[in-house]
């Protein structure tokens, strides 16, 4: 009984990793970009770049010089200064002095009812002068002066209300930044693959483009205010769909943050990030669950039977077994590098195999931890 589990396991693991691995995933890794040479004529529309900051001085000391060196015609940067206690407020005017199409808003407090970088991009929005609205943070720089036109392209040219983009992080050499790495390509290949198969559920904050004027018909944040997280994930979640978004994969479009230093940081930020998938549609946690939980049952089924085959030195059965995981392994990191090179124009080293085994226990602690957890603070 207990050998026929562990095949039963592994076969389900097996098949349903196959699927995700080839059938959705590979929808990213072997994406073809195709080139809209029509679209050339349209004028272009003006676009806000939209940073929320706490205490961010020496980032968009950074950070402000980089984005006026985009090549558009007709944009403006938005900074919302919420509630920064060091030089922001000084560097903002000695800036807007510099560049006159930089403008900012002060936030002094923020409401009871409301959680502080939500109430920052709906203040920053509501002011903003253009339609087109492109967020980052402000430790993120575009990657490329073509990130301006390469985001909002669906929006401008194609009619898309959500434009979804990559943002990775700086490369290191510590065990930490290869694990950043792998778990944020591996939550790209989720995204975007699913939006690309016209079932989008996320995206991210550093790399989001959508319209004010659907945010403010929608009442942006409604039923979300009481969340510190979810400006981003759950408000794609709860309004993108097949129709209105667009997945943009261009090397050109991206963005790089500055990644966590330590793990203990590191895991403050992913439980917040983690804890908001509590909140998302039924359908959504199942893509996530699935692809977990065959994951879990794959691991469990080769090993068991491995240590099974190899003390009963039944060697056919255990080459057998170890084909198959070597063969998921070529297929994994063939995956993982072909998707990177696509959306970052490059492999990027991230330690696939071992990190992949590593997610093994990840999803299932952190992922727990993280779902009965509170709130966990902006800033």
């Amino acid at each position: 009984m207990g050998l026929f589990l562990l095949w039963f396991f592994f076969g389900i693991g097996v098949i349903i990793q196959l699927v995700y691995l080839l059938v959705i995933f590979g929808r990213t890794a072997w994406f073809k970009s195709i080139t809209k040479s029509s679209k050339n004529q349209i004028p272009e529309e003006g676009v806000t770049v939209l940073v929320a900051a706490h205490n961010e001085f020496q980032n968009l000391k950074i950070l402000i010089p980089r984005l006026f060196e985009q090549d558009y015609p007709k944009f403006d940067v938005m900074v919302v200064n919420d509630r920064s206690t060091d030089r922001t407020k000084r560097l903002l005017e000695e800036m807007m002095a510099l560049y006159p199409k930089l403008r900012s808003v002060t936030i002094k407090y923020t409401p009871n009812h409301v959680t502080p970088k939500k109430f920052a991009l709906t203040l920053g929005i509501k002011v903003a002068k253009n339609d087109v609205i492109l967020l980052t943070d402000a430790d993120c720089m575009p990657t490329n002066d073509q990130w301006i036109r390469k985001m909002t392209a669906p929006i401008r040219e194609d009619g898309k209300t959500f434009s979804i983009g990559f943002s990775g992080y700086e490369v290191k050499s510590s065990l930490l930044n290869k694990w950043i790495q792998f778990e944020t390509m591996l939550t790209a290949l989720f995204y975007f693959s699913f939006g690309l198969w016209k079932a989008p559920f996320m995206g991210v904050g550093r790399n989001l483009c959508y319209r004010k004027s659907f945010f403010m018909e929608v009442k942006a944040f409604k039923g979300l205010w009481h969340l510190e997280g979810g400006d981003d994930d759950l408000f794609v979640n709860q309004y993108a769909t097949g129709k209105n978004s667009a997945i943009v994969i261009d090397p050109c479009a991206t963005t790089t943050s500055i990644p966590k230093e330590t793990w203990k940081e590191y895991l403050v930020q992913k439980k917040r990030h983690l804890n908001a998938g509590k909140y998302y549609r039924g359908e959504d946690k199942r893509k996530i669950g699935l692809f977990s939980l065959s994951h879990a049952l794959f691991w469990i089924g080769a090993i068991g039977l491995m240590i099974y085959f190899g003390v009963e030195t039944e060697l056919e059965q255990f080459l057998i077994v170890l084909g198959i995981v070597l063969v998921r392994s070529f297929l994994v990191l063939s995956i993982f590098n072909s998707a990177s090179k696509k959306i970052q124009g490059s492999a990027t080293p991230m330690n696939v195999l071992i990190n992949d085994f590593i997610y093994l226990g990840y999803f299932w602690v952190l992922g727990s931890v993280s779902y009965q957890a509170k709130d966990i603070p902006w800033k």
